[in-house]
């Protein structure tokens, strides 16, 4: 399993980016993928993911009304807008997908992830 993550990069308060993340090496139809991030000094916390079989979709607080998540399965590809973006939305991005039946409602456990992109950079500026 590989997934490989692009379109981070340096922004302004109030600003956008749209993160992709391509996926490959597997064909299972049950899955979960998403976004997770990390900032300096900080845990990593889920930001945002969909289960393949439903599209059922996980938010954090933190980005509801902000970030929308969608995927196209065609080009396997997971996607991540970001609008109205915050200093505090600075970190490091990653795209990470799990084949186990996690719990969509609650806060994604990273532990429940076992595949992990690389990560990319995201920062915003005040």
């Amino acid at each position: 399993v590989q997934l490989v993550e692009s379109g981070g990069g340096l922004v302004q308060t109030g600003g956008s980016l749209k993160l992709s993340c391509v996926w490959s090496g597997f064909t299972f139809d049950d899955y979960v993928i998403g976004w997770f991030r990390q900032a300096p000094g900080k845990e990593r916390e889920g930001v945002s993911v969909i289960r393949n079989s439903d599209d059922k979709i996980y938010y954090a607080d933190s980005v509801k009304g902000r970030f929308t998540i969608s995927k196209d399965n065609d080009k396997t590809t997971v996607y991540l807008q970001m609008n109205d973006l915050r200093p505090e939305d600075t970190a490091t991005y990653y795209c990470a997908t799990t084949f186990y039946n996690v719990r969509i409602g609650a806060p994604p456990r990273v532990y429940d992830y076992d595949y992990w992109g690389q990560g990319i950079q995201v920062t915003v500026s005040t």
